[in-house]
């Protein structure tokens, strides 16, 4: 049995990650969507210096950003949910802000402007509720 205490110890923790209005924990209510950049003055914003910036775009079109994300949290104080720009400090340490909305455009696996491989034909029919979406089928 007290093996069995000694395996749960292991175990990894929650992540230590709070509101910054109310001090409350979060609770994760999204996947992570990771963050990239895509020019010189976002690698310089944290802390790479101008140089090597620029020979990593030199390399590539985007450098992922490993330690930073967007993620929609539930606060119990708020009693909203909040789409929370993350960053990773240390062990069991994070910085959260509420995330801006150009930041979105870094963001890994999202569509800011809706999905490019959607028609604007099948955007407007979804956008469209009751008999009005007939009316692109309608024959003159």
């Amino acid at each position: 049995m007290q093996e069995k205490c000694v395996r749960n110890r292991k175990r990894s923790k929650r992540r230590a990650i709070y509101c910054p209005i109310h001090g409350c924990y979060l609770d994760s209510v999204s996947q992570k969507h990771r963050l990239f950049a895509d020019r010189v003055e976002q690698l310089q914003q944290r802390g790479i210096g101008r140089k090597r910036s620029m020979l990593l775009m030199a390399e590539r079109t985007t450098v992922s950003l490993e330690n930073e994300w967007l993620e929609a949290f539930w606060c119990q104080g708020c009693q909203t949910t909040q789409w929370y720009h993350v960053c990773y400090v240390e062990e069991h340490r994070y910085e959260v802000a509420i995330a801006p909305q150009e930041m979105w455009r870094q963001a890994n696996g999202v569509y800011p402007h809706g999905n490019s491989s959607v028609s604007e034909f099948t955007r407007r029919q979804a956008g469209q509720v009751g008999n009005y979406s007939l009316q692109d089928f309608k024959m003159t």
